[in-house]
């Protein structure tokens, strides 16, 4: 992996995006796998971070084959920081099984709202108290742009309202919290540690995997064979792309971007659901919906290019190349991406 400083900014917040991206197919993904697989949201979200467990182990054997002496063993990796590897892995499954319990008791739009708009508002205060990171006023709009946004691409789309809806805000702040912290450790972790990203996500998660098993079994852990290729299909799928690759995009990004920018280009997420259903399932977007998005990308690109300005930066979180340069035999020229 490239190390941060080699890391352009734009390219963080395009990795945030792409994981985003991720997620937003994952969703589509997770409700085949409900119908054909015949179990349950926590169940799903399990396999999936067994698949993408496994398949991340993988990476790190020819990884580590080829370059045995920059890449750490597993028990190394764990063993750097268990602290870590635990508030990941807690934080990762917390987020994952409220929220799809959120959309149950609350019902998919009000869930989701819920969820994805709380989530840049705990991050930004999260940033603000823990990382010392600044909005600024301009930044402030823009997430509240982007928090609308969001509302009103989900009030514009047709759903009900689930059997407890003030049960299902509860579960959505649980989840949003949840995502809050992974996205804080992660960018307080990564712009420390060039190889932060793979050894966040992979002990994360372990940890996260395990913490799901019980309820898993619970609800019942082996899914349906009546279609054997595609359900392993679909749960291949899912732990690779909206799992493994998004994740670590996420913890390489969240090395250069801010917290509070990763969380509000983070909501690219309901705008790839929302595609998916205009363009495979037919489903139509009215003017609310439509003025949302705008919102939305106004937010996400607004921050995204704001970030790629280096504007405004952190007093208490300085560029990780300006610590390093005060130790190098010679004074560093390096000038801001």
């Amino acid at each position: 992996m490239q190390p941060s400083s080699a890391l352009p900014v734009w390219r963080g917040a395009l990795y945030v995006a792409i994981a985003a991206t991720a997620w937003g197919t994952g969703g589509a993904v997770a409700t085949e796998m409900y119908d054909v697989g015949g179990i349950d949201p926590v169940a799903v979200t399990f396999w999936r971070f067994l698949t993408g467990l496994g398949l991340l182990l993988a990476a790190h054997s020819v990884w580590r084959a080829r370059r045995p002496e920059t890449v750490s063993s597993l028990r190394a990796m764990f063993a750097a920081n268990p602290r870590r590897a635990l508030i990941t892995g807690f934080g990762m499954a917390v987020a994952q099984s409220a929220y799809f319990a959120s959309v149950q008791q609350a019902g998919l739009a009000v869930g989701t709202v819920a969820t994805l708009g709380s989530g840049p508002v705990l991050v930004a205060v999260g940033a603000r108290l823990t990382l010392g990171e600044r909005t600024g006023a301009a930044g402030t709009a823009a997430v509240v742009s982007g928090v609308a946004g969001l509302a009103l691409l989900m009030g514009g789309a047709e759903g009900s309202t689930g059997p407890n809806p003030l049960l299902g805000i509860g579960y959505a702040l649980l989840s949003a919290a949840g995502y809050a912290g992974v996205t804080l450790l992660g960018r307080f972790a990564g712009r420390d540690n060039a190889s932060g990203a793979f050894e966040s996500t992979l002990p994360g998660f372990t940890v996260g995997m395990l913490c799901l098993l019980p309820m898993a079994v619970w609800e019942g852990l082996v899914p349906d064979m009546d279609r054997p290729a595609w359900t392993l299909g679909l749960i291949l799928y899912l732990g690779a792309v909206p799992t493994a690759l998004a994740y670590i995009l996420l913890f390489i990004g969240l090395r250069v971007v801010r917290a509070t920018t990763a969380s509000v280009v983070a909501l690219v997420d309901p705008l790839t659901a929302a595609a998916i259903g205009v363009l495979v399932f037919g489903e139509r977007l009215n003017a609310i919906a439509l003025t949302g998005t705008a919102l939305l990308l106004f937010a996400v690109l607004f921050l995204a290019a704001r970030e790629g300005s280096g504007q405004p930066r952190s007093r208490k979180s300085p560029d990780p190349d300006q610590g390093r340069a005060r130790h190098a035999p010679q004074p560093s020229t390096r000038t801001e991406e």
